[in-house]
């Protein structure tokens, strides 16, 4: 049986998250369109009758701007690590530039198989996809150059195809049933805070953290508390909203995706605290390994 690690790297919002969870035909890693929503590296782990490859989801790498960002480069860095085979993705419709190319140089230091993804072909007209492919052959000597559409599900099944080439026949690395190596807990914290940086846009900071306080799972239903954490007076306002009506739809959209993952009723509060001393809230975010972020 096939079997490897497979690492997803990238400038922020080029896709890798959403190509996980096409791949991996369910929602494991939150997406926005905000640089910095991913902060941990989440591994999916994707099995059918010949092979089980392991993906390994990162934070979008970039030229660092603030602590926050250095930490998110080095666990992107680290999940190079080994690896078996890198995907490098990156947004056909912007094309490459200087930071896929400052993210290219990081990851060709590996010296391990890199496979070029061109995501997001479905926004730009057919005939400039081979374009890109003759333009950007010559970069790098890249094992393949792969256009797809992550979010269409466009030429995904022959990525993962072409994927198992890369792959050792070292049989399986995880049991059956092993699906991901995040816990319930850190999925349901996830998922609010996809719908807080969805509902507020660009108002709101990527630095906002979300914790399960209680979580109480019956027969039927599943009765979950998480609090909203934030560093100033003014990001809470927004996340609540006039009357409370901002986190009312962030309540209502993170129990949709709630119901879907658990298949049973979500009684979902939610609250939302201010901590504005960092290494207090450093408590909250343990579990995040957010420990040097200031």
């Amino acid at each position: 049986m096939k079997s490897g690690f497979v690492s997803l790297v990238g400038r922020p919002n080029v896709g890798k998250s959403t190509l996980l969870n096409s791949i991996l035909e369910t929602k494991l890693a939150i997406t926005s369109d905000k640089a910095g929503t991913t902060r941990n590296i989440i591994q999916g782990v994707y099995e059918d009758e010949d092979s089980q490859i392991i993906f390994v989801d990162t934070p979008g790498i970039h030229k660092p701007v603030n602590k926050l960002s250095t930490v998110l480069n080095k666990k992107a860095y680290q999940s190079s690590d080994n690896v078996d085979l890198i995907l490098f993705l990156v947004d056909a419709e912007t094309g490459i530039g200087k930071g896929d190319l400052f993210v290219l140089d990081k990851i060709k230091q590996e010296q391990l198989p890199i496979i070029l993804v061109l995501n997001k072909v479905d926004r730009i007209p057919k005939a400039h996809v081979l374009e890109m492919i003759m333009k950007y052959k010559d970069l790098y000597s890249f094992s393949e150059i792969f256009p797809i559409s992550a979010l269409k599900n466009d030429n995904v099944d022959a990525l993962v195809q072409t994927i198992k080439a890369y792959l050792p026949n070292e049989g399986k690395i995880f049991e059956d049933e092993t699906f991901t190596n995040i816990s319930t807990d850190f999925y349901i914290s996830e998922i609010v805070r996809e719908k807080v940086l969805q509902k507020t846009r660009q108002e709101v900071p990527h630095t906002v953290a979300c914790l399960v306080e209680n979580k109480i799972e019956e027969k039927s239903k599943v009765v979950i508390q998480v609090v909203i954490i934030v560093d100033r007076e003014s990001i809470k306002k927004i996340i609540v909203g006039k009357n409370g009506s901002m986190l009312k739809d962030i309540g209502i959209a993170a129990r949709k995706d709630l119901e879907e993952y658990f298949g049973k009723k979500i009684y979902l509060s939610l609250f939302v605290k201010v901590i504005e001393n960092w290494r207090n809230k450093e408590k909250y975010l343990a579990e995040f390994g957010f420990h040097d972020v200031e």
